[in-house]
């Protein structure tokens, strides 16, 4: 951990390895933040962030329809495919590079599955508090695939919805980063949300003195100003600015 004494900032790497796990056969999971039978009071989430969850799902496999309320959920699929059902009528297979958000509201029910009988789903499953409990459920899918501008961050959900973003109830930004190897960019200052996250989906990135590869994450407590995430390999990252 970084600590600067004239801004409070505070640096905190959570390194892959050292995240919790749990084998289901069918399902191989790894949790940043305490999730499910995985407990430590040290790692409760971060800010609005509840739950980053990292799986992978056999062919075949998958969560049964099950329910969600007053929390905002994100999906990224990194490999393979997920079916996804639910109670307000959505039913869709998510691709590879591509993202999926349920607000949960007041109450949904749903299901999420491998429909391959030969490939494996690998994917983040993030949950985010939301501002407000209750409300009608909302769902919404991003297309993401490998489109995504290089050495730059998308704005995939804000609170806002602006620059063609995803409106979330939460004041929070989730971008997606992606860089080349030995590229760098700039995260711009932001006085609205001072604390960051950084988890690496792939390749290796660097920032404020910390060396990240995949499934690491960054904490970054207390950064209104701008910062530089560069990458020592090809890599692709998301990004949380939070409040």
């Amino acid at each position: 951990m970084n600590s600067d004494m004239t801004t409070q900032r505070t640096i905190t790497k959570r390194p892959a390895n050292e995240r919790g796990q749990a084998d289901h056969g069918w399902l191989q999971a790894r949790f940043t933040f305490s999730f499910a039978e995985y407990f430590d009071p040290n790692h409760m989430g971060f800010q609005t962030l509840r739950v980053m969850n990292n799986d992978t799902i056999q062919p075949g496999g998958g969560f049964p329809t099950h329910p969600h309320s007053d929390m905002e959920i994100f999906t990224y699929v990194i490999e393979g495919e997920l079916a996804h059902k639910d109670s307000m009528g959505n039913g869709s297979t998510i691709a590879a590079g591509d993202l999926q958000y349920m607000s949960a509201g007041s109450g949904v029910y749903h299901s999420e599955f491998n429909p391959s009988d030969q490939n494996r789903t690998h994917m983040y499953q993030v949950w985010l508090r939301p501002n407000e409990k209750g409300g009608e459920p909302r769902y919404a899918e991003k297309r993401l695939g490998d489109s995504a501008a290089a050495n730059a961050l998308t704005l995939l959900f804000s609170g806002d919805g602006r620059d063609g973003s995803t409106a979330i109830r939460q004041n929070a930004e989730i971008h997606f980063g992606r860089l080349d190897a030995g590229a760098e960019l700039e995260v711009p200052a932001n006085t609205r949300r001072p604390h960051a996250w950084i988890q690496v989906i792939s390749g290796e990135v660097d920032a404020l003195g910390e060396s990240l590869g995949q499934a690491d994450g960054l904490a970054i407590e207390n950064e209104p100003g701008a910062f530089t995430i560069k990458a020592s390999a090809d890599a692709k990252f998301l990004l949380f600015r939070l409040s």
